[in-house]
């Protein structure tokens, strides 16, 4: 019963991780960032410095259009 306990916490953490690392990383390439800064979602309290950096930020996809 044990082992079963242990393999639906994994599975379920694996979940988390996957509802949270593919809207962030398809969020961070849009406003065309290295996916590779969805990581910084999963750290908790950097992941809150993270979203204040990228929410006052230029993002290079936006660099040649003007500001709306």
């Amino acid at each position: 019963m044990g082992m079963m306990n242990g393999f639906g916490s994994g599975f379920l953490l694996i979940v988390y991780l996957v509802l949270i690392a593919v809207p962030v990383a398809k969020i961070v390439g849009r406003a065309g960032y290295n996916r590779w800064w969805t990581v910084l979602a999963l750290i908790p309290l950097v992941n809150l410095i993270a979203l204040w950096f990228f929410a006052f930020s230029q993002w290079p996809a936006l660099a040649g259009k003007s500001e709306q």
